[in-house]
């Protein structure tokens, strides 16, 4: 998955704004407080194809990415993970 500026597709990948990217990882915020813990890190990994071992992933993401060490990506942290997403996965 790419993050672009403008949305669309490109060898049947998925491409998306950085706001398409934020509403898309907040459907998996189940308990809504607006942070994305890494189980629901590691579901939105597993729902886009990211295979095998997304628990071990998540966590490695989770640490690449959390800039105030909470253990949760939030808001100021949602462009860290799209770039560690563009670079990584």
């Amino acid at each position: 998955m790419a993050i672009k500026t403008r949305a669309y597709s490109v060898d049947g990948k998925r491409e998306m704004t950085i706001d398409e990217f934020k509403r898309w990882l907040k459907k998996f915020d189940n308990d809504q407080d607006g942070r994305i813990s890494r189980d629901e890190l590691a579901d939105a990994i597993r729902v886009s194809n990211g295979g095998w071992f997304t628990r071990r992933k998540s966590k490695r993401i989770i640490r690449s990415v959390d800039a105030n060490g909470s253990g949760f990506i939030d808001d100021n942290e949602i462009k860290n993970l799209a770039e560690f997403a563009e670079k990584h996965l």
